[in-house]
């Protein structure tokens, strides 16, 4: 789940996106491909709940390598670790606009 704080945010869930602003809730089911962007021209912030607990575990290690994609293998052994599967580039790659 995702409350937007602040900015303009674009969601996709399997094959639909969804324009996200400041005050607005996104939810992704469970098992639901997904993929979120900052999309505003200034800095955004969220709050994102997970049910069950666990997966701030993945943000922790995945802070440890540092801004950006620069080792796509070692984010994907994160992500596996974490009961998560990554199956694409960052929105902003897979469908610029």
């Amino acid at each position: 789940m995702w409350w937007v704080l602040e900015g303009d945010w674009r969601f996709r869930m399997d094959d639909e996106t969804h324009r996200v602003r400041t005050g607005s809730f996104a939810f992704v089911p469970r098992g639901v491909t997904h993929s979120f962007q900052n999309v505003g021209q200034s800095a955004a912030r969220i709050l994102v709940m997970f049910t069950p607990s666990g997966m701030d575990r993945f943000f922790e290690q995945q802070a440890e390598l540092g801004p950006g994609r620069g080792d796509p293998e070692a984010y994907e052994a994160i992500a596996q670790n974490n009961w998560m599967r990554v199956t694409g580039p960052p929105l902003a790659e897979a469908d610029p606009r």
